[in-house]
């Protein structure tokens, strides 16, 4: 019977059982993609992780991503909580993780032995007007949003729209049978404190509602700068997951201009909580 060992961490929070959840199997050699959905569906948290060698010579480990229902190319917390997992043993200050979409790299930041913060800086998004927004507000609730409702494309494409406050924005009874057929994820977000407030919906992918998304917060980043909410260059905090009853808070920026993006970052902290081990004839 082989037994492979598994870590809980918190992500994108420094306190313990808050922020997003993530199991990552440190060691997923000798797994099968069948085996890892089905050991993703077992865990039932928003994103597993399984660390593999990496395949690109650029790159320190390879990560393979799943949601209870489906694979991903590339999730942000999920990323950057492998980084913090594998960045104590290894002593780094910089992974380079290999993903679906290319190799990402994190940079982390220490205080003595201890990581506090990373910053991910995932692949830059394009972006497109999203056809179905008529639908896809109605399946929300909402009437309007307060920017064009635009997808981005960053491994998977979630929809961004925005409300007027971040009380109407916690007020959202969205239709998630309706909901899902229409977008990857959708990104809700409005204004809170000089920062922003997110809910994203992802039904389709098994996530009612997620507490923290970081591949998310950068297309947010570059959505607010295009439209003129904030300025490029600008470095923005996001809070999510407090209906959830797990607070996470994130940061994005995104440098250069709509028409010629250079970099986005998401950045963050985590905390690991537990570890395991499956038990699998």
């Amino acid at each position: 019977m082989a037994g492979f060992r598994y870590v809980v961490c918190d992500v994108f929070t420094d306190t313990p059982l808050a922020g997003n959840q993530l199991a990552v199997f440190t060691d997923a050699r000798d797994l099968d993609p069948l085996t890892m959905q089905r050991l993703a569906r077992e865990l039932n948290l928003s994103e597993t992780v399984f660390v593999l060698p990496p395949r690109a010579e650029e790159a320190d480990v390879r990560i393979r991503i799943f949601t209870p229902a489906a694979e991903m190319a590339f999730a942000g917390h999920p990323t950057l909580g492998s980084a913090f997992v594998l960045g104590g043993p290894l002593q780094a200050v910089l992974l380079r993780l290999e993903t679906g979409v290319g190799v990402v790299p994190v940079e982390l930041q220490r205080e003595g032995p201890r990581i506090i913060f990373g910053w991910l800086q995932p692949p830059l998004p394009t972006w497109a007007p999203f056809a179905r927004a008529d639908e896809l507000l109605a399946a929300l609730g909402v009437e309007r949003s307060t920017l064009p409702v635009e997808a981005y494309d960053v491994g998977w494409r979630p929809v961004y729209v925005g409300l007027e406050s971040a009380e109407e924005l916690a007020a959202l009874q969205p239709d998630l049978n309706a909901l899902g057929p229409l977008a990857d994820g959708t990104v809700c977000f409005a204004p809170r404190n000089g920062g922003w407030k997110v809910r994203m919906f992802a039904p389709t992918l098994g996530v009612a509602e997620d507490p923290a998304t970081g591949s998310a917060a950068g297309p947010l980043a570059v959505h607010l700068a295009r439209h003129g909410r904030t300025a490029f260059g600008d470095e923005i905090e996001i809070v999510q997951g407090v209906e959830v009853g797990r607070p996470s808070t994130l940061y994005a920026r995104a440098d250069g201009s709509g028409d010629a993006l250079e970099r986005v970052q998401v950045g963050g902290s985590a905390v690991i909580v537990a570890r395991g081990e499956f038990a699998i004839p």
